[in-house]
């Protein structure tokens, strides 16, 4: 649990690690024996243990969603401002869980960490996971803590596919349901991106397969050009002009290929960063994740047909500068769910910040979740 302040903040949390010993069969049809999940927990489990909130992070996320480990953390979680007491995602009177997917470089089992049958990094023999999969073990963590169903379950982008998959998978355990600048499945082009941007990871000399970590190496050249790709399309063309434009780091051209441009700057910085402190093996797993969710696949084709048997409320909010996960996807699971005969609300928010645009402060949009979550019922 974590500590509370006034200030809207829910203060200095730490992380939990959950064992589990039971074998979990994937959909690629490979069985992992035993494997850990971190998580963290934000509020207070009411005597009914209804109040709770499930949190489903996105490719680079992981568990630390709100709040922050020490008085001089200057990083706070990836959805602080969304979550807190008195936030759009009130502590006050949910009990939050956000967690560290299976596949995850943070704590949770992923091919970083140690195979128990051969001691040594599992790397390359980590086998792949899908949206699926990782919704089983958040069920499995959800019986752990005692929760027979969420109040709601939150995610934007590939989050907001799990979120989506609840409502299929486990349409008993979760009330509401809200998907944020999401898709029903990725596009031809986004399956594309994600395919370039694994590729520089692969073909780097320091990847070796994907066992780098026993040759002391890590294929950061890879993972840095994965990262840059990956975050020219979460941003907007209006926002990196707004931002950026074309202004000069020097104020003249130097007639090179060193960086000129702040945009250039800009990206290899996030390139760097990233590449410091993600796995490579667990950015390929992601995105793959990510190429292969489509839940209407096993029923002919037709995501309402799909649908059929949730039984939570939805919200599903898009952004309109959002080139990656446009709205019209967002409309198509709108679409899917009102032919299914489901409960739907629609937003569609003016933004310029692209696909980044979830997890940015904005009046409209958090005034929309605030007004929606506020009318979710805790008992």
């Amino acid at each position: 649990m974590s500590a509370m302040s006034d200030n809207q903040s829910v203060g200095i949390v730490q992380s939990q690690t959950a064992h589990f010993d039971t074998p979990l069969a994937l959909s690629s049809g490979a069985v992992l024996p035993a494997y850990d999940l971190v998580y963290e927990t934000y509020g207070t489990l009411n005597a009914a243990r209804s109040n709770a909130i499930l949190i489903c992070h996105a490719l680079s996320g992981n568990h630390h969603v709100a709040g922050r480990y020490g008085a001089e953390d200057k990083n706070p979680g990836w959805w602080d401002n969304m979550i807190g007491p008195g936030k759009p995602i009130d502590t006050k009177r949910f009990f939050v869980v956000g967690l560290n997917n299976l596949g995850g470089c943070h704590g949770s089992t992923g091919p970083s960490s140690i195979n128990p049958e051969t001691g040594k990094p599992y790397g390359s023999e980590f086998p792949l996971v899908l949206v699926a999969d990782w919704v089983q073990t958040q069920a499995r963590l959800a019986d752990l803590l005692g929760i027979q169903q969420w109040a709601a379950v939150i995610g934007g982008s590939l989050g907001g596919m799990q979120a989506l998959r609840w409502s299929i998978s486990f349409p008993e355990r979760v009330r509401h349901c809200l998907v944020i600048a999401s898709a029903p499945k990725l596009t031809a082009q986004n399956i594309a991106f994600n395919d370039v941007a694994r590729q520089a990871i692969l073909t780097d000399p320091d990847f070796h397969g994907g066992n780098y970590y026993e040759h002391g190496v890590v294929p950061k050249r890879g993972l840095r050009l994965a990262r840059m790709l990956g975050h020219i399309t979460y941003l907007s063309d209006d926002g990196m002009g707004e931002k950026f434009g074309r202004l000069l780091k020097s104020g003249e051209y130097k007639y090179g290929f060193d960086v000129e441009f702040e945009i250039e700057s800009y990206l290899r910085y996030q390139g760097d960063r990233f590449a410091g402190v993600f796995d490579a093996n667990t950015y390929l797993l992601m995105t793959k994740a990510l190429d292969y969710f489509d839940p209407a696949r096993h029923y002919d084709g037709k995501l309402s047909k799909a649908l059929q048997q949730a039984k939570a409320r939805f919200l599903v909010v898009s952004f309109t500068s959002d080139w990656r996960f446009s709205p019209a996807r967002s409309r198509e699971i709108v679409k899917a769910l009102l032919d299914a005969q489901k409960d739907v609300s629609y937003a569609e928010i003016e933004s310029a910040h692209g696909h980044d645009a979830f997890l940015m402060t904005d009046a409209q949009y958090f005034a929309l979740m605030r007004t929606y979550i506020a009318n979710i019922e805790t008992e």
